[in-house]
């Protein structure tokens, strides 16, 4: 003890170590009697209790090392019996750690962290070192999951509204992190809910790709009759497209996206004037006041910042859809 207590003073952080020690040493132990319970109750009797006629027996066990998410690896005995019968359902078979552990690693992986950098890490997380490709097994479980959300059931969904755009994301292609444009929708509910109708890899200039995207979300159920408003850029072909597949909806330009590009025009000492003045046209009370604004931002802008202009009035009707 007083051996014990010198390296604690000497280095206070080792009685973590020593704690974490027994606490694993106290879980392994706790799980192996309790696998030890479930073959008792599997075979129908005690150890050493004579069994009847064929009947099975024990037949030692094995030693196993199981990682446990706050805990660490744990070495456990995972008992046997001679017919090969008994499967523990305390540990999963072929797994060398929790479930949870599983989720937390593929959460991780989501984030950006790499196999190998989570490989790096893992140890000093978990408590054991799990290789790159034991974490790119793990994260195959994604694929399966983000399939079957990519290809679920839209037929319940009452969308009223719609958002459109293609963002462009980092994709690991032929080993190289590259930019890769995806095409999004997103809906908004009768009820005000939002959710994301689907994502799809193209290129958002492409009125071809978007007739796809759009008949892909109508194929998994989505009712076009519902929908009411389109709320996109514009992106050339793109609300030509979605009169077509949706005839009953009105198109609303993203004013965000006008103001930016406008914006993109103005010099940057000019930029939030300009900013105030598009603000006042988009949240005018009526179309009418929003028109008569407009024409003050023309009258005042256009001398000096006439293709800043231009781009306003070229969207100026669209950007106002909404407003009566």
């Amino acid at each position: 003890m007083v051996k014990i207590f010198k390296e604690i003073q000497a280095q206070p952080e080792r009685i973590f170590d020593m704690i974490r020690v027994d606490i694993r040493e106290s879980v392994g132990e706790y799980l192996s009697k309790i696998m030890e319970m479930e073959l008792t109750h599997f075979l129908g009797r005690e150890r050493y209790e004579q069994g009847q006629g064929d009947a099975n027996h024990r037949n030692g066990s094995y030693d196993r090392n199981f990682t446990l998410k706050g805990i660490g690896g744990v070495q456990v005995e995972v008992p046997r019996d001679r017919k090969g019968e008994f499967n523990t359902q305390v540990i999963p078979r072929n797994k060398r750690y929790e479930y949870e552990l599983r989720q937390d690693l593929c959460l991780m992986f989501l984030t950006g962290v790499s196999t190998r950098t989570l490989s790096m890490l893992s140890n000093r997380l978990i408590g054991r070192k799990i290789s790159p490709a034991e974490i790119s097994n793990v994260n195959k479980q994604l694929i399966t999951a983000v399939e079957n959300w990519k290809t679920r059931d839209l037929s319940q969904e009452s969308i009223k509204y719609m958002f459109l755009d293609g963002v462009n994301f980092n994709m690991r292609i032929d080993g190289n992190i590259e930019k890769a444009p995806v095409l999004v929708a997103i809906g908004v509910t009768e009820a005000g809910h939002k959710i994301v109708l689907g994502l799809q890899a193209g290129d958002k200039e492409s009125a071809p790709n978007w007739h796809e995207f759009f008949k892909d979300l109508k194929k998994r159920g989505l009712n076009g009759q519902t929908v009411t408003l389109g709320i996109m850029n514009g992106l050339p072909g793109l609300e030509k497209v979605f009169k077509e597949k949706f005839p009953k909806a009105k198109v609303q330009r993203c004013q965000v996206h006008v103001a930016r590009n406008v914006l993109a025009k103005v010099p940057k000492k000019l930029k939030q004037a300009v900013a105030d003045d598009m603000r006042s046209i988009f949240y005018a009370s009526t179309k009418e006041k929003a028109m008569e604004l407009f024409s003050k931002f023309k009258k005042r802008w256009e001398q000096n910042l006439p293709s800043a202009v231009k781009c306003l009035e070229n969207s100026i009707d669209a950007c106002l859809t909404l407003v009566t």
